[in-house]
């Protein structure tokens, strides 16, 4: 009962990074990871931390109607596509593969994260009501796709590469990108843990009770969006990205180093 409690507990606070930035699988994941297979950890923390999103949508559902309703259905379609893809890269290569890829993927993502702010700036991304010229729309759907292919495969992180990506492709400043990457992330994810289920990778036992408290901690961050400073939100970001990818090097790459010095 105290284990279930906790991961209760660790899925309210996930869902409220998840809902505000991003990077609530660094928590629940490795909590998991303890419990279950690697793989089931991942389906069952897609699981816990999907309700989050649809709390954290509805909350901030003024600032999506900014967004011009032809890019709000292509990057959707296009992010179920990618979760789909993901989802089923996962069940079909196995824990091995996925225990390997895991660290590289939140490594990249994260230093796409903490160099966006530079590479906005010099590309002179601003909000712009028209959004991105009709000739990059093709760019737009592919890095999307790119982003929910990982987003399926591998949850933890996908709120970083997510803002990245739509920062990137000046789809508006933190304040606006959040709430867009929620709706996205949450359809891919959504997507995700369809297949998840039908593959039978979920722990049920953990998932439920997460998936609730996720849902709560989602509703949280989605009445904290436009509330948090730009500057400290991108920073606690950055802070759980390099803290994820580190744990999963060290996981895979750490406990090999002491024991050939140990020898």
């Amino acid at each position: 009962m105290e284990t279930h409690v906790l991961f209760f507990m660790a899925a309210v606070v996930a869902g409220l990074i998840n809902s505000l930035a991003g990077g609530g699988g660094l928590i629940t994941f490795p909590l998991l990871a303890l419990v279950v297979p690697p793989v089931v950890a991942d389906a069952t923390s897609a699981l816990a931390l999907l309700p989050a999103y649809p709390g954290a949508v509805w909350r901030t559902r003024d600032t999506l109607q900014e967004v011009r309703r032809l890019w709000l259905w292509l990057l959707l379609v296009t992010s179920a596509l990618g979760g789909l893809v993901g989802a089923l890269l996962l069940v079909w290569t196995g824990d091995r593969n996925f225990t390997f890829l895991v660290p590289w993927l939140v490594f990249g993502g994260t230093v796409l994260f903490v160099l966006e702010p530079r590479l906005s700036r010099q590309s002179g991304a601003a909000y712009q009501d028209h959004g991105l010229a009709t000739a990059l729309w093709p760019l737009a759907a592919v890095v999307v796709f790119v982003v929910a292919i990982y987003g399926g495969y591998f949850g933890a992180g996908i709120g970083i590469l997510m803002i990245s990506a739509l920062s990137l492709l000046r789809m508006g400043d933190v304040h606006r990108v959040v709430p867009f990457k929620n709706l996205l992330a949450g359809c891919l994810r959504g997507v995700a843990v369809v297949v998840l289920v039908i593959y039978g990778e979920i722990a049920w036992g953990y998932g439920i009770p997460m998936a609730f408290g996720g849902l709560m901690g989602g509703y949280l961050g989605g009445a904290l969006t436009g509330r948090v400073n730009r500057t400290i939100l991108h920073a606690i970001v950055a802070v759980i990205g390099i803290g994820l990818a580190a744990y999963y090097f060290w996981t895979l790459y750490g406990r090999s180093v002491l024991h050939v010095i140990g020898d």
